[in-house]
Protein backbone atom coordinates (compact mmCIF):
# COMPACT_ATOMS: atom_id res chain seq x y z
CA UNK A 1 0.00 0.00 0.00
CA UNK A 2 1.27 3.51 -0.88
CA UNK A 3 2.02 5.79 1.79
CA UNK A 4 3.60 9.59 1.47
CA UNK A 5 7.28 9.42 0.94
CA UNK A 6 10.26 11.27 2.34
CA UNK A 7 11.58 14.01 0.15
CA UNK A 8 8.26 14.61 -1.62
CA UNK A 9 6.67 17.49 0.69
CA UNK A 10 8.86 20.20 1.35
CA UNK A 11 11.12 19.99 -1.72
CA UNK A 12 14.13 21.55 0.92
CA UNK A 13 16.41 19.24 -0.76
CA UNK A 14 19.42 16.47 -0.44
CA UNK A 15 21.23 18.90 1.92
CA UNK A 16 19.04 19.28 4.24
CA UNK A 17 18.49 15.66 4.78
CA UNK A 18 22.17 15.14 5.13
CA UNK A 19 22.69 17.74 7.90
CA UNK A 20 24.54 16.51 10.16
CA UNK A 21 23.09 15.01 13.78
CA UNK A 22 23.67 17.51 16.72
CA UNK A 23 26.41 16.06 19.42
CA UNK A 24 25.15 15.84 22.38
CA UNK A 25 28.28 18.25 23.91
CA UNK A 26 26.60 21.02 21.92
CA UNK A 27 24.11 23.79 23.34
CA UNK A 28 21.09 22.23 23.78
CA UNK A 29 18.48 22.16 20.84
CA UNK A 30 15.33 24.47 22.11
CA UNK A 31 12.12 23.85 20.73
CA UNK A 32 8.82 25.88 22.06
CA UNK A 33 6.35 23.02 21.90
CA UNK A 34 2.87 22.99 23.00
CA UNK A 35 -0.17 20.61 23.51
CA UNK A 36 -3.67 21.26 22.56
CA UNK A 37 -4.99 21.24 25.71
CA UNK A 38 -4.11 21.08 29.97
CA UNK A 39 -1.72 17.79 30.93
CA UNK A 40 -3.79 15.07 31.41
CA UNK A 41 -3.63 11.11 30.63
CA UNK A 42 -4.27 11.82 27.24
CA UNK A 43 -0.74 13.62 27.08
CA UNK A 44 1.00 11.45 29.33
CA UNK A 45 3.48 10.55 27.02
CA UNK A 46 5.09 14.03 26.33
CA UNK A 47 4.97 14.86 30.39
CA UNK A 48 7.08 11.42 30.75
CA UNK A 49 9.19 12.13 27.92
CA UNK A 50 9.91 15.89 29.14
CA UNK A 51 10.91 14.30 32.70
CA UNK A 52 12.40 10.50 32.56
CA UNK A 53 15.29 12.01 30.35
CA UNK A 54 13.88 11.18 27.01
CA UNK A 55 14.04 14.80 25.83
CA UNK A 56 17.60 14.91 27.35
CA UNK A 57 18.83 11.78 25.41
CA UNK A 58 18.01 13.80 22.39
CA UNK A 59 19.45 17.06 23.53
CA UNK A 60 16.30 18.88 23.54
CA UNK A 61 15.55 21.95 26.05
CA UNK A 62 11.49 21.41 25.15
CA UNK A 63 9.18 22.55 28.00
CA UNK A 64 5.52 21.24 27.66
CA UNK A 65 2.89 24.22 27.48
CA UNK A 66 -0.60 23.55 28.13
CA UNK A 67 -3.42 24.63 25.11
CA UNK A 68 -6.08 26.02 24.42
CA UNK A 69 -7.94 23.61 22.07
CA UNK A 70 -7.21 21.59 18.68
CA UNK A 71 -7.95 24.96 16.70
CA UNK A 72 -5.97 26.93 18.40
CA UNK A 73 -2.97 25.07 17.87
CA UNK A 74 -2.27 25.70 14.24
CA UNK A 75 -2.81 29.67 14.46
CA UNK A 76 -0.20 29.48 17.19
CA UNK A 77 2.59 27.52 15.37
CA UNK A 78 1.89 29.95 12.26
CA UNK A 79 2.34 32.67 14.25
CA UNK A 80 5.32 31.80 15.84
CA UNK A 81 4.36 31.69 19.25
CA UNK A 82 5.27 28.09 18.95
CA UNK A 83 8.03 26.67 16.36
CA UNK A 84 5.93 22.56 17.54
CA UNK A 85 2.34 22.04 18.34
CA UNK A 86 0.33 18.79 19.42
CA UNK A 87 -3.27 18.52 18.08
CA UNK A 88 -6.11 17.13 16.17
CA UNK A 89 -5.08 17.02 12.66
CA UNK A 90 -8.65 18.26 10.99
CA UNK A 91 -8.30 21.92 11.89
CA UNK A 92 -4.68 21.93 10.92
CA UNK A 93 -6.03 20.72 7.45
CA UNK A 94 -8.77 23.60 7.89
CA UNK A 95 -6.06 26.18 8.42
CA UNK A 96 -3.56 24.82 5.71
CA UNK A 97 -6.41 24.84 3.10
CA UNK A 98 -7.80 28.45 4.39
CA UNK A 99 -3.92 30.21 4.64
CA UNK A 100 -1.99 28.15 2.26
CA UNK A 101 0.74 30.75 2.41
CA UNK A 102 1.37 30.12 5.99
CA UNK A 103 3.34 27.20 5.01
CA UNK A 104 1.64 24.80 7.97
CA UNK A 105 2.73 21.09 7.55
CA UNK A 106 2.23 17.80 10.18
CA UNK A 107 5.21 16.17 10.65
CA UNK A 108 3.76 12.83 12.98
CA UNK A 109 0.58 11.45 13.37
CA UNK A 110 0.61 10.29 16.58
CA UNK A 111 -3.28 9.31 16.95
CA UNK A 112 -3.97 7.03 14.10
CA UNK A 113 -8.06 7.18 15.14
CA UNK A 114 -10.32 11.01 15.43
CA UNK A 115 -11.62 11.33 19.29
CA UNK A 116 -13.95 13.94 18.16
CA UNK A 117 -17.32 13.07 19.40
CA UNK A 118 -20.59 14.96 20.69
CA UNK A 119 -22.04 13.80 23.98
CA UNK A 120 -25.06 13.87 25.45
CA UNK A 121 -26.99 12.28 28.67
CA UNK A 122 -27.92 8.88 28.53
CA UNK A 123 -31.26 9.43 30.44
CA UNK A 124 -32.18 12.53 28.26
CA UNK A 125 -34.32 12.41 25.15
CA UNK A 126 -31.78 12.65 22.59
CA UNK A 127 -30.88 9.03 21.02
CA UNK A 128 -30.10 9.56 17.81
CA UNK A 129 -27.54 12.31 16.54
CA UNK A 130 -29.91 13.55 13.83
CA UNK A 131 -31.67 14.57 17.11
CA UNK A 132 -29.39 16.92 17.81
CA UNK A 133 -30.81 19.60 15.47
CA UNK A 134 -31.87 22.00 17.07
CA UNK A 135 -30.24 21.59 20.52
CA UNK A 136 -27.39 23.21 22.37
CA UNK A 137 -23.95 22.66 22.05
CA UNK A 138 -21.56 23.49 24.78
CA UNK A 139 -17.90 23.92 23.61
CA UNK A 140 -15.37 26.67 23.79
CA UNK A 141 -14.85 28.40 20.66
CA UNK A 142 -11.28 26.56 19.59
CA UNK A 143 -12.81 23.04 20.69
CA UNK A 144 -11.88 20.81 17.73
CA UNK A 145 -15.56 18.63 18.42
CA UNK A 146 -17.46 21.99 17.71
CA UNK A 147 -15.12 23.27 14.55
CA UNK A 148 -15.79 19.87 12.91
CA UNK A 149 -19.32 19.45 13.60
CA UNK A 150 -20.65 21.35 10.59
CA UNK A 151 -18.53 18.36 8.73
CA UNK A 152 -20.35 15.72 10.77
CA UNK A 153 -23.57 17.33 10.78
CA UNK A 154 -23.53 16.82 6.80
CA UNK A 155 -22.66 13.35 7.66
CA UNK A 156 -24.90 12.72 9.26
CA UNK A 157 -28.02 15.19 7.57
CA UNK A 158 -28.80 17.76 9.52
CA UNK A 159 -28.24 21.43 8.84
CA UNK A 160 -25.39 22.62 11.07
CA UNK A 161 -27.08 25.83 11.42
CA UNK A 162 -29.86 23.95 13.19
CA UNK A 163 -27.75 23.72 16.18
CA UNK A 164 -27.20 26.56 18.60
CA UNK A 165 -24.06 26.88 20.73
CA UNK A 166 -23.40 27.84 24.12
CA UNK A 167 -19.46 29.70 24.30
CA UNK A 168 -17.79 28.65 27.64
CA UNK A 169 -14.42 28.19 28.82
CA UNK A 170 -12.90 24.53 28.67
CA UNK A 171 -13.48 24.51 32.59
CA UNK A 172 -17.46 24.75 32.16
CA UNK A 173 -17.84 22.29 29.19
CA UNK A 174 -18.47 19.69 31.14
CA UNK A 175 -20.80 21.22 33.80
CA UNK A 176 -23.55 22.75 31.60
CA UNK A 177 -23.98 19.35 30.42
CA UNK A 178 -24.15 17.67 33.92
CA UNK A 179 -26.44 20.85 34.96
CA UNK A 180 -28.51 19.95 32.52
CA UNK A 181 -27.83 23.58 31.27
CA UNK A 182 -26.91 22.40 27.56
CA UNK A 183 -28.37 19.59 25.78
CA UNK A 184 -24.98 18.20 25.04
CA UNK A 185 -20.88 18.61 24.35
CA UNK A 186 -18.78 18.42 21.64
CA UNK A 187 -15.21 17.68 21.57
CA UNK A 188 -12.74 14.51 22.46
CA UNK A 189 -14.51 11.64 23.67
CA UNK A 190 -10.93 10.97 25.96
CA UNK A 191 -11.15 14.80 27.37
CA UNK A 192 -15.21 14.59 28.12
CA UNK A 193 -15.68 11.24 29.55
CA UNK A 194 -13.39 11.12 32.42
CA UNK A 195 -14.02 14.81 33.23
CA UNK A 196 -17.62 14.19 33.17
CA UNK A 197 -17.47 11.17 35.42
CA UNK A 198 -15.10 13.24 37.38
CA UNK A 199 -18.00 14.95 38.24
CA UNK A 200 -20.48 12.71 39.30
CA UNK A 201 -21.90 11.56 35.34
CA UNK A 202 -20.25 7.49 35.25
CA UNK A 203 -20.01 6.35 31.80
CA UNK A 204 -23.13 4.01 31.73
CA UNK A 205 -24.65 8.01 32.34
CA UNK A 206 -23.10 9.14 28.93
CA UNK A 207 -24.77 8.80 25.05
CA UNK A 208 -21.65 9.37 23.25
CA UNK A 209 -21.97 9.99 19.28
CA UNK A 210 -18.24 9.56 17.74
CA UNK A 211 -17.93 11.24 14.24
CA UNK A 212 -15.79 8.56 12.71
CA UNK A 213 -19.22 6.33 13.18
CA UNK A 214 -21.03 8.67 10.65
CA UNK A 215 -18.03 8.03 7.79
CA UNK A 216 -15.28 10.26 9.40
CA UNK A 217 -12.85 7.99 9.26
CA UNK A 218 -10.15 10.27 10.09
CA UNK A 219 -6.41 10.35 11.40
CA UNK A 220 -6.45 11.67 14.94
CA UNK A 221 -4.03 14.17 16.62
CA UNK A 222 -0.56 15.18 14.94
CA UNK A 223 2.35 17.49 15.15
CA UNK A 224 2.34 20.16 13.14
CA UNK A 225 5.12 22.99 12.20
CA UNK A 226 5.87 25.35 9.85
CA UNK A 227 8.49 24.67 6.73
CA UNK A 228 9.99 28.25 7.92
CA UNK A 229 10.82 26.31 11.59
CA UNK A 230 11.84 23.11 9.65
CA UNK A 231 14.58 24.90 7.08
CA UNK A 232 15.93 27.16 10.34
CA UNK A 233 16.13 24.33 13.06
CA UNK A 234 15.51 20.68 10.85
CA UNK A 235 17.83 18.82 13.10
CA UNK A 236 15.73 20.17 16.69
CA UNK A 237 12.48 19.07 15.06
CA UNK A 238 13.81 15.66 14.22
CA UNK A 239 14.95 14.97 17.61
CA UNK A 240 11.36 16.58 18.81
CA UNK A 241 9.68 13.72 16.83
CA UNK A 242 11.43 10.78 17.69
CA UNK A 243 11.50 12.15 21.41
CA UNK A 244 7.75 12.56 21.40
CA UNK A 245 7.37 9.42 19.40
CA UNK A 246 9.42 7.52 22.40
CA UNK A 247 7.43 8.97 24.81
CA UNK A 248 4.11 8.11 23.34
CA UNK A 249 5.61 4.31 23.31
CA UNK A 250 7.04 4.56 26.46
CA UNK A 251 3.84 5.59 28.13
CA UNK A 252 1.98 2.52 26.08
CA UNK A 253 4.62 -0.19 27.48
CA UNK A 254 4.75 1.40 31.01
CA UNK A 255 1.15 3.32 31.24
CA UNK A 256 1.66 3.20 35.57
CA UNK A 257 5.01 4.75 35.12
CA UNK A 258 3.91 7.31 32.76
CA UNK A 259 0.92 8.69 34.99
CA UNK A 260 3.14 8.65 38.30
CA UNK A 261 5.36 11.01 35.47
CA UNK A 262 2.41 13.55 35.21
CA UNK A 263 1.55 13.26 38.99
CA UNK A 264 4.95 14.38 39.85
CA UNK A 265 4.31 17.24 37.76
CA UNK A 266 0.62 18.23 38.06
CA UNK A 267 0.54 17.56 41.53
CA UNK A 268 -3.65 18.16 41.57
CA UNK A 269 -3.65 14.80 38.90
CA UNK A 270 -6.54 12.25 39.81
CA UNK A 271 -4.10 9.24 39.26
CA UNK A 272 -7.57 6.55 39.00
CA UNK A 273 -9.05 9.34 36.35
CA UNK A 274 -6.43 9.85 34.83
CA UNK A 275 -4.70 6.45 34.09
CA UNK A 276 -8.52 5.30 32.46
CA UNK A 277 -8.45 8.63 30.63
CA UNK A 278 -4.82 7.27 29.30
CA UNK A 279 -6.23 3.62 28.74
CA UNK A 280 -9.31 4.75 26.99
CA UNK A 281 -6.84 7.08 24.60
CA UNK A 282 -4.68 3.83 24.21
CA UNK A 283 -7.94 2.03 22.96
CA UNK A 284 -9.83 4.85 21.25
CA UNK A 285 -7.16 6.68 19.43
CA UNK A 286 -3.44 5.19 19.12
CA UNK A 287 -3.77 1.22 18.78
CA UNK A 288 -5.23 0.44 15.36
CA UNK A 289 -4.44 -2.50 12.55
CA UNK A 290 -2.71 -0.02 10.81
CA UNK A 291 -0.50 0.76 14.09
CA UNK A 292 -0.44 -2.49 14.82
CA UNK A 293 1.44 -3.65 11.14
CA UNK A 294 3.07 -0.43 10.68
CA UNK A 295 4.28 1.87 13.33
CA UNK A 296 3.14 5.28 14.45
CA UNK A 297 2.47 7.90 11.76
CA UNK A 298 2.05 5.62 8.97
CA UNK A 299 0.17 7.99 6.65
CA UNK A 300 -1.88 6.80 3.46
CA UNK A 301 -2.48 9.50 0.93
CA UNK A 302 -5.98 8.18 -0.01
CA UNK A 303 -7.40 8.54 3.85
CA UNK A 304 -5.38 11.55 4.33
CA UNK A 305 -7.23 12.91 0.96
CA UNK A 306 -10.90 12.16 2.00
CA UNK A 307 -10.27 14.14 5.33
CA UNK A 308 -8.96 16.91 3.16
CA UNK A 309 -11.48 16.44 1.05
CA UNK A 310 -14.25 16.75 3.72
CA UNK A 311 -13.22 19.58 5.08
CA UNK A 312 -12.31 21.76 2.03
CA UNK A 313 -15.92 20.54 0.63
CA UNK A 314 -17.75 21.33 4.40
CA UNK A 315 -15.97 24.64 4.65
CA UNK A 316 -16.50 25.47 1.25
CA UNK A 317 -12.61 26.53 0.88
CA UNK A 318 -11.41 27.47 -2.23
CA UNK A 319 -7.78 26.16 -1.66
CA UNK A 320 -7.57 22.31 -1.42
CA UNK A 321 -4.09 20.81 -0.30
CA UNK A 322 -2.31 17.58 -1.62
CA UNK A 323 -1.55 15.10 1.28
CA UNK A 324 1.91 15.89 0.40
CA UNK A 325 1.28 19.15 1.00
CA UNK A 326 -0.17 18.62 4.33
CA UNK A 327 2.20 16.43 5.76
CA UNK A 328 5.39 14.59 5.36
CA UNK A 329 7.45 11.79 6.62
CA UNK A 330 11.19 13.40 6.30
CA UNK A 331 11.17 14.09 10.06
CA UNK A 332 10.04 10.67 11.16
CA UNK A 333 12.44 8.34 12.91
CA UNK A 334 13.29 4.67 11.74
CA UNK A 335 9.94 1.88 11.90
CA UNK A 336 11.58 -0.03 14.43
CA UNK A 337 11.63 2.68 16.37
CA UNK A 338 8.10 3.65 15.75
CA UNK A 339 6.42 0.18 16.59
CA UNK A 340 4.72 0.09 19.56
Amino acid sequence: MQIIGRRTALGLGAGLLAAPRLSLAQAPQRVKFTLDWVPHGAYAFAVAAERNGIFRKYNLEMPVNRGYGSGRVPVDVAAGTYELGFGDLTPQLRFMAENPDRGLVCVAVLYDRSPLSATVRADGPIRDPKQLAGKTLAAPEFDSGRQMFPVYAQAIGIDPASVNWMSVSPELREPMLVQRRADGITGFVTSTALSLKALGMDLPQQRVFYYRDAGMDFYGSGLVTTRAVLREKPEAIRAAVAALIEGMVFAYRNPAEAINLLKAREALTDVPIETERQKLVFEQMLVSENVRQHGLSHVEPGRLKRQIDAVVDTFKIANRPTPEQAYTDEFLPPPAARML
